[in-house]
C-alpha cells in the first residue's frame, strides 16, 4: 500500500457521502463499496445530487437525472431531460474565484507565458464569440482549431459552447491527411489554424499543410489566424468564398459580455476523434450536459481538486486528456496548459514546470513516467514538490514499478492516480478516489455512479456472460453513463456507434481491455482485448509483457503480437524491441526470454525477437499491436494505418519489410 484515505470528512466526496447519509437515512460505514454500490442501486439520485453538490447551472433546477430503459443500448438512457445548460457558462462560473485570479496559465516552448485571470477568460470568450458570430456562426455549425495546448485554443472552445455551436480540435502535429479524414467527416464552417510551433528547440512550419486542408473542406468560410511561431505571420490570403481575420482583430470591441445559449443536456459540444489507425477515425459526438457533469464529479468529487488547485495534465489538443484537462475550471481549479516538447531540454522539465507553477496535481502518460524511471530520474530530491498531492497516470496501464518510481523518487505523500477510461466516455471508468487506498500495480477502484464490471463467458457455454472477480474479463459497464457519447456524426440511424459498443456483448458497452477486478475492490488491465495472445488456449495480456520486458535496460520499447496458426497450432509469438541509445542486441534474446520465463511464465517467451530502429506508436502514444499483426499477415501498411496519426510512421516501412521477408 503506497497511499492511505484520510477521514471521510477531509475530502469533498466523503463530505458528499455524509451528506447523502443525513438526508436519504443509509449509512455508509465509512466503507467506500457501500458508496459505490448505493450509487449504482439509486443511479437517478446519485447523478441527481451530484449535478445539485457541484451547483451546475440548469433551467429548471432538475428532478430527474435519468430515464432508463434496460437493456443497455444506444437510446437507452435520456439523461436530465427537463434542463437545458450549457458547458462554457459552467466553465465561465469558476465557483471560488475572484476576478483578479489568475485561472489559466499558458507556457509553450514557442512563445513567452501567458495567462488570464477570471475577468480577462471571461472578458476574451466575449470577445471571441462575437466574432464567431460576425463571421456567421451558428448554433449546431462546427468550429475546428488546427492549433497547440494553448490559452486561445481554450478560448474558442468556450466561445463556439456558448453559442450552441459544435467544436473540434487537431493537434498542428497531425499531417494533413489526419486532419481532413477527421475535419472532413464534420465539414467546420469556421478554422483556427497556427503558422506552426516550436518543438524542443525544433521549428515546424505549418503553412503549407494549413494550405492543403483548406483545399480540402470547401466548407470553410472564414480562417481564424493565430500566429504561434512567426508572430508577424498573417495566414493564409483570403478567396472569394473565404475570410481570413488574425486571432487579435477577431472582434474589436473588448467590451463585450459573454452570454450563453441555452442547449438541451445532450446537444453537441463537441466531436472527439479514435486514433485512426485503422480506417477513417470514429467521430464521436459528446453533449454539452454530459461532460459538464461527467468532468465536474471526475474532478471535483474523485479527485478532490477545487478552487486551491492547479492541475495541469501533459496533452495535445489531439487527445481526450486536453478536453479533460481544460474541465478543471468547473470546479474552480487553475489549469496551466504546456505547449512543447515533454523531455526538452531535458526529462526534467516538467517535473521542473510543476514545481515552478506550483502545481497540486500533475497528470501524464504511463510511458513518461516509466521513461523517467528508467532515467534514474529523482524529482523529488532535486525540486520542491511540497504542494503536490496527486500525480496522474494514463494512456496505457503503468506497472508496479512506475507506481513505485513516482512513491520513492517524486512524492512520498502524493497519491498516485492511475486512471482507464477512454475517446469513447471523454471521462474515467475507475481510478483513484479520497477515500480508497492505493496499492502498487492496481488502479484503486471503480468509480461511483459507473458500473463497471470484468464479464467473463460462462463455461457452460459461449454467449453467456457472467461477472467475475480475481479473474481476467471484458471491462464492461453494465449501468449507463452520463458521458457515453450522444453518438457519432452522421451516423443516423446509430448502427456504427451500436456496433462499437454493443454489438459483441448484448445489454452492457464493451469497451475492448481486459481487466481484472480484485478482492479488495482494485482493478488491473492487462491490455486490449483485441489484441489478445492466446498461447494453447490461455489468454495472455499484452501489458504483462512490456511490464517485465521494457524494464531491461537495453530495451527502450517493445510490441509484442501473437500470429494464431491457421490449423489449431500454437501458432507463433512475435516480440519487436527497439534498443536503448548504446545498448546492444548481443545475447538480448536469451535475457528477455529468461525474464519472461521466471517472472511470468514459459508461455510468455516469444518464438521471435526482432530488433527494430523504432516502433510508431499514435499521437497518443498508444502502441499499434492489432495494424502490426495485420501487416504480419501481409496488408499493406497503408491499408492498416494513417501514417498521419503516428508519431514516427518512419518504422513502419521496416515492420514491412520485416513481413515480406517472412514471406
Amino acid at each position: 500500500m503506497l497511499w492511505e484515505p484520510g477521514p471521510w470528512e477531509a475530502s469533498r466526496l466523503g463530505r458528499f457521502a455524509r451528506r447523502l447519509e443525513a438526508e436519504y437515512g443509509v449509512d455508509f460505514a465509512d466503507d467506500y463499496e457501500q458508496l459505490r454500490r448505493w450509487s449504482l442501486e439509486h443511479l437517478d439520485t446519485w447523478w441527481l445530487e451530484v449535478w445539485r453538490e457541484l451547483r451546475l447551472p440548469a433551467a429548471p433546477e432538475p428532478t430527474v437525472a435519468l430515464e432508463e430503459r434496460l437493456p443497455l443500448a444506444p437510446g437507452s438512457a435520456t439523461w436530465f431531460p427537463e434542463v437545458t445548460t450549457n458547458y462554457a457558462q459552467a466553465m465561465l462560473a469558476l465557483p471560488g474565484r475572484a476576478d483578479d485570479d489568475v485561472v489559466v496559465v499558458s507556457r509553450s516552448q514557442s512563445r513567452d507565458e501567458r495567462t488570464w485571470t477570471a475577468a480577462e477568460l471571461r472578458a476574451d470568450v466575449a470577445r471571441a464569440r462575437a466574432g464567431l458570430v460576425h463571421l456567421g456562426v451558428e448554433r449546431g455549425d462546427r468550429v475546428a482549431a488546427y492549433a497547440p495546448n494553448v490559452g486561445e485554443t481554450l478560448v474558442l472552445l468556450l466561445a463556439t459552447a456558448s453559442l450552441g455551436a459544435v467544436f473540434c480540435s487537431v493537434a498542428p502535429e497531425f499531417g494533413t491527411q489526419s486532419v481532413v479524414d477527421r475535419l472532413g467527416q464534420i465539414e467546420p464552417v469556421v478554422l483556427m489554424a497556427v503558422d506552426g510551433y516550436r518543438y524542443g528547440d525544433k521549428p515546424v512550419s505549418r503553412e503549407a499543410e494549413v494550405a492543403q486542408v483548406l483545399a480540402a473542406l470547401p466548407s470553410v468560410r472564414a480562417v481564424v489566424h493565430l500566429p504561434h511561431l512567426d508572430p508577424a505571420s498573417t495566414g493564409p490570403a483570403a478567396t472569394d468564398a473565404r475570410e481570413t481575420v488574425l486571432w487579435d482583430d477577431l472582434h474589436p470591441d473588448r467590451r463585450e459580455v459573454v452570454a450563453f445559449e441555452d442547449v438541451p443536456f445532450d446537444h453537441p459540444l463537441y466531436v472527439l476523434f479514435s486514433s485512426g489507425t485503422t480506417g477513417l477515425p470514429k467521430p464521436i459526438v459528446h453533449g454539452h450536459g454530459g461532460i459538464t457533469l461527467g468532468h465536474a464529479a471526475a474532478l471535483g468529487l474523485f479527485t478532490d481538486l477545487g478552487p486551491g488547485d492547479r492541475f495541469s495534465w501533459f496533452s495535445t489538443t489531439g487527445w481526450m486528456m486536453w478536453n479533460y484537462l481544460v474541465s478543471g475550471l468547473l470546479v474552480g481549479s487553475s489549469v496551466v496548459l504546456f505547449d512543447g516538447n515533454p523531455a526538452h531540454p531535458t526529462l526534467m522539465s516538467q517535473w521542473e514546470l510543476a514545481a515552478d507553477a506550483g502545481l497540486t496535481y500533475y497528470g501524464t502518460s504511463a510511458p513518461f513516467l516509466m521513461t523517467c524511471r528508467k532515467a534514474g530520474l529523482r524529482p523529488g530530491e532535486e525540486l520542491d514538490l511540497s504542494r503536490l498531492r496527486g500525480v496522474g497516470s494514463t494512456g496505457a496501464p503503468l506497472p508496479a514499478g512506475g507506481f513505485a518510481w513516482v512513491h520513492e523518487a517524486v512524492s512520498a505523500t502524493a497519491q498516485v492516480g492511475s486512471i482507464s477510461g477512454g475517446t469513447d466516455v471523454c471521462n474515467a471508468f475507475v481510478g483513484p478516489t479520497p477515500l480508497t487506498p492505493v496499492w502498487e500495480g492496481e488502479i484503486p477502484a471503480r468509480l461511483p455512479g459507473i458500473g463497471v464490471e470484468a464479464y467473463a463467458e460462462s463455461r457452460l457455454g459461449a454467449g453467456d456472460w457472467a461477472p467475475v472477480v480475481d479473474e481476467v474479463g471484458e471491462l464492461v459497464l453494465t449501468r449507463p453513463m452520463p458521458s457515453m457519447p450522444v453518438g457519432f456524426w452522421g451516423d443516423e440511424d446509430g448502427s456504427r456507434y451500436h456496433a462499437a459498443y454493443f454489438e459483441e456483448i448484448p445489454g452492457v458497452w464493451r469497451h475492448g481491455d481486459w481487466v481484472t477486478v480484485t478482492g479488495r475492490g482494485s482493478l488491473v488491465i492487462t491490455g486490449r482485448s483485441d489484441a489478445t495472445l492466446n498461447r494453447g488456449g490461455v489468454r495472455l495480456g499484452t501489458s504483462e509483457f512490456y511490464r517485465v520486458v521494457e524494464e531491461l535496460p537495453e530495451v527502450r520499447d517493445s510490441l509484442v503480437v501473437h500470429l494464431e496458426d491457421s490449423e489449431g497450432g500454437a501458432g507463433e509469438l512475435v516480440l519487436f524491441v527497439a534498443l536503448a541509445p548504446g545498448a546492444s542486441e548481443d545475447g538480448l534474446a536469451a535475457k528477455v526470454a529468461a525474464e519472461l520465463r521466471t517472472r511470468l511464465s514459459p508461455r510468455h517467451v516469444p518464438d521471435t525477437l526482432h530488433v527494430v530502429r523504432s516502433l510508431p506508436r499514435t499521437l497518443s502514444g498508444k502502441k499499434l499491436e492489432v495494424p502490426v499483426k495485420k501487416i504480419l499477415r501481409g496488408a499493406s501498411p497503408d491499408e492498416v494505418v494513417a501514417a498521419g496519426a503516428l508519431d514516427d510512421p518512419s518504422g513502419l516501412a521496416e515492420l514491412a519489410a520485416y513481413a515480406a521477408g517472412r514471406g
